[in-house]
């Protein structure tokens, strides 16, 4: 005689909208999130509530706080939710053969040719994937992993709970131009470089700003992207922290130097290559990380 299988009392709705309003803070951001009334929302946690031997939100005024129950199970939810949707997806790779549409993050820091030579292999491998590139910094990196924006990142930071290979070190250098009143010293304090324009790049993240490699400089000037920030230091107009491979060739041209400063003039950034749904990831994803793992392995030497 075969056991029935239990059916769940709870919805993946109500545990969806339990979810949006603790990351939201409130019931109508919520609501807005998940694109229903505000008074699905409440009714869908009153629900909750009731079907649960003890509340997981209760009201403080207008604002929803958590209970110690609903603390816990918050991450139970969160991995339902992302359980689920990764059902649904494995289920469209199913149907599909190789995935119509791959998404790699890469981060600012990321030697952007190397990417290209490995998306030129794979078009040939698969030319009708169709792949989406967005380029990200800082947060806005861990924000493309940790909500499964992507199929696939290349990061300088791996986030709890992903799996990751490792591609390359990265060297971020201190740069000016030849000109520059800090090209002439031939040693340059903190305090120093402090008091002459930053040039930094800008997180792309919604949620959290960093400000990763600023040293509190009275000057700062803030750009989106890093061939930006290269463009303002071929002008004279500051120094910054820089990827050596954006500026390989000026370096060796002379026009930037690299500034001697006492302590911290390098830094080694080690990127890695996530799989954001290892364990559902269709054949063009793995494919295309293989082939990311193979083009970095022959082309990038780590730094020192």
């Amino acid at each position: 005689m075969h056991k029935n299988t239990p059916i769940p009392k709870i919805t993946l709705e109500q545990w969806a909208a339990f979810k949006a309003v603790v990351d939201e803070g409130s019931f109508a951001r919520a609501a807005e999130v998940l694109n229903k009334s505000q008074s699905s929302i409440s009714y869908a946690i009153a629900r909750l509530n009731e079907l649960l031997p003890a509340p997981v939100l209760e009201l403080d005024g207008r604002k929803a706080v958590l209970t110690s129950a609903g603390n816990a199970l918050y991450r139970y939810a969160a991995g339902l939710l992302d359980q689920a949707c990764a059902t649904e997806l494995a289920a469209q790779y199913l149907a599909s053969g190789w995935e119509s549409t791959i998404t790699l993050v890469a981060d600012a820091v990321t030697p952007m040719p190397n990417v290209l030579c490995a998306l030129q292999e794979f078009s040939l491998l698969s030319p009708l994937t169709r792949v989406k590139v967005l380029e990200t910094s800082l947060s806005g990196t861990d924000e493309a992993i940790l909500s499964r924006e992507c199929d696939l990142a290349i990061a300088p930071r791996v986030p709890p709970g992903f799996l990751a290979d490792p591609l390359t070190n990265i060297r971020m250098v201190a740069v000016a131009h030849k000109s520059h009143p800090l090209a002439k010293l031939k040693s340059i304090s903190e305090a120093q470089l402090k008091t002459h324009r930053q040039i930094v790049v800008r997180d792309s993240g919604i949620r959290r700003e960093q400000d990763a490699g600023w040293l509190g400089a009275e000057q700062r000037w803030t750009v989106s992207h890093f061939a930006t920030s290269v463009d303002i230091l071929r002008s004279g107009l500051g120094f910054a922290f820089v990827p050596e491979h954006r500026v390989a060739q000026d370096l060796a041209e002379g026009t930037l130097i690299l500034l001697p400063l006492e302590i911290g003039a390098q830094r080694n950034v080690p990127l890695s290559l996530v799989t954001t749904n290892a364990s559902h990831a269709g054949p063009a994803t793995k494919a295309l990380a293989k082939i990311l793992l193979k083009q970095f392995a022959r082309d990038v030497k780590p730094g020192p």
